[in-house]
């Protein structure tokens, strides 16, 4: 079967073209995931639609005001080398950074891991946590969905017929806040993820309250997880180890009973708990300006390969 091929150069035209050919329709930029989808006939399409050429898909940049926007085309070799990413969203420059191949780095986009693996994805959920909108164009003009309402389903976003994603904008970070990012390895460098924890806090001025909070699991769920659970306990508390406590044991309950071929119930919901007692850590110690994310950094504890550029465990009683 032929598939094919177009490139537009604008908004207008790819919406068009979205509208005219219907769900069978492949939107690509890097390629790293769909190319290699449409070779193993794991994705039928009847056109591929490049959206290269599109400027706006292609913009990155930062304003003391207004805040970062990635354009949904942008490779993440330009995310972990922009300077204002790094110093204002040094958790997102992180989650860059564990894309350890150089060729999948520079073609892989932001775009693609929104659109396509909500449960393996490792930007999702620190895009959750740092309160990102996802900015969506259709027939009906422009709208602004929050990340952790694009997906409605697993296979199954909430982008209507002939709708596209743009680009993600994530607003100024808060004075006093911190955010943090741990993936979970069980095993050695070729085993699946299965369970990453993002987490985000804003204190107030003399860093004796929470102004505001967010845990999100991914690989936990089909789709990733807001815990909005744990942000109401979190809200309004001074940072103390009872607190902290707390969130750790909301986090349990929530990941309870999911379960895969990586690790049972029991077993994932305690380290679900662990990761996002050691995420909040350290959201909290960059909130107080005392540490910055790093691949060689842990506040919790975790035994961190720089060589492999991944959290695992080693010990702990979780193998």
């Amino acid at each position: 079967m032929e598939i094919e091929y177009q490139a537009p150069a604008s908004l207008k035209e790819t919406v068009a073209l979205l509208a005219e050919k219907g769900e069978r329709t492949c939107l690509i930029a890097g390629g790293s995931d769909l190319l290699v989808w449409l070779y193993q006939g794991l994705l039928e399409a009847d056109v591929v639609v490049d959206v290269q050429r599109i400027p706006e898909l292609s913009v990155l940049q930062f304003s003391p005001t207004d805040g970062l926007t990635i354009g949904a085309a942008v490779p993440w070799c330009r995310v972990c080398e922009h300077p204002q990413v790094a110093a204002f969203y040094p958790c997102l420059s992180l989650v860059a950074r564990l894309i350890r191949s150089i060729p999948v780095k520079g073609r892989a986009t932001l775009g693609s891991n929104l659109c396509t693996t909500p449960a393996s994805s490792d930007a999702i959920p620190a895009l959750i946590a740092l309160e990102a909108t996802c900015n969506i164009a259709g027939p009906q003009g422009q709208r602004a969905v929050p990340v952790e309402q694009l997906w409605a389903m697993p296979g199954q976003t909430t982008l209507g017929r002939g709708e596209m994603l743009v680009s993600v904008h994530l607003p100024v970070p808060r004075p006093h806040s911190g955010a943090w990012y741990i993936p979970f390895y069980p095993g050695d460098e070729t085993d699946m993820i299965y369970v990453r924890v993002a987490a985000s806090l804003a204190l107030n001025d003399d860093d004796g309250e929470i102004l505001a909070a967010r845990v999100v699991l991914g690989a936990a769920a089909p789709t990733p997880l807001l815990l909005n659970t744990v942000s109401a306990v979190l809200v309004g508390q001074a940072p103390s180890e009872p607190v902290l406590d707390t969130a750790a044991a909301l986090a349990r309950v929530a990941t309870w009973p999911t379960k895969d071929a990586h690790g049972n119930a029991v077993q994932r919901a305690q380290v679900a708990g662990l990761l996002t007692r050691r995420a909040l850590c350290g959201a909290l110690l960059q909130a107080k300006r005392e540490i910055q994310p790093a691949l060689h950094q842990d506040p919790g504890g975790l035994t961190v390969s720089t060589k492999e550029s991944r959290y695992r465990f080693e010990g702990n009683g979780v193998q």
